[in-house]
């Protein structure tokens, strides 16, 4: 199998790449974590994951982690890009 790597950004690390949201579904989702767990959100969003991922329900495996990569955006205090 063949995996995608990023390309190579200067600094290197997670926060030196430009995100997006993928989906409203997605943003909802992290929206509301946020309001239930605040800071702890990710960490639920990553819990829920796991669970479907032990299940075998990869759908809602994914579902869980653009969730917890849109609670990443949400919380960056350094966003850049454009907000449409």
């Amino acid at each position: 199998m063949h995996r995608r790597r990023w390309p190579a950004v200067p600094g290197g690390g997670l926060r030196e790449r430009l995100h997006f949201i993928v989906d409203r579904e997605a943003y909802e989702g992290a929206t509301a974590l946020i309001e239930s767990f605040g800071e702890a959100a990710l960490a639920e969003a990553s819990v829920r994951a796991e669970q479907c991922r032990d299940r075998g329900n990869h759908i809602h495996y994914a579902h869980w982690c653009r969730i917890g990569r849109t609670i990443m955006v949400l919380g960056d205090p350094d966003r850049r890009g454009l907000v449409h």
